[in-house]
């Protein structure tokens, strides 16, 4: 396919731009289809550090990591949360790998943005993408489960009702 060019030869091109100066089909256009934002997280209560999961949203497919039903996924998923150019830059739960974050703070995106090397699945295979990496909530069990925190392995403790029994 080949990098996106810009119309004009002189310009630079529209991913190098501020956020405020896209359109809205060239905001939608950053998404390098990652998948890592539609996945749900932990918050420690206490600390406030967020802790990633391998829990995806109901609408994501696992397999390709896109939204199923984007146009629509404010009706399936009412806490489904829009990026906006605002809210770019502050979400702490969007991956640092994460262009409308990148952008938000003024650094170019990474080599392997489709925008920048021409191939969509470049994404896969620079490892940031979900795809075949994570499971619908709607299959993955207690979410707590599922959390994805370095250094750590989910002990599994005896139901109460094994106790009892012995």
């Amino acid at each position: 396919m080949g990098a996106v060019k810009p119309e004009n030869g002189n310009d630079p091109p529209f991913w190098e731009q501020p956020l405020d100066q896209l359109s809205d089909a060239e905001w939608e256009a950053l998404c390098d289809g990652c998948g890592q934002c539609c996945t749900h997280k932990l918050e420690d209560a206490d600390t406030g550090e967020i802790y990633p999961t391998d829990v995806s949203c109901r609408l994501l497919d696992t397999c390709t990591a896109r939204c199923m039903d984007y146009p629509n996924r404010k009706r399936h998923v009412p806490d489904c949360l829009q990026l906006t150019r605002e809210t770019a830059g502050t979400l702490p739960w969007l991956p640092d790998s994460c262009a409308y974050r990148l952008r938000a703070h003024g650094k170019p995106l990474p080599e392997w943005h489709y925008l920048v090397c021409g191939d969509r699945e470049a994404v896969k295979r620079a490892g940031v993408s979900v795809a075949g990496r994570v499971i619908s909530e709607d299959e993955a069990g207690p979410i707590e489960e599922h959390a994805l925190i370095e250094g750590f392995t989910l002990v599994q403790t005896p139901d109460e009702d094994e106790d009892e029994d012995e």
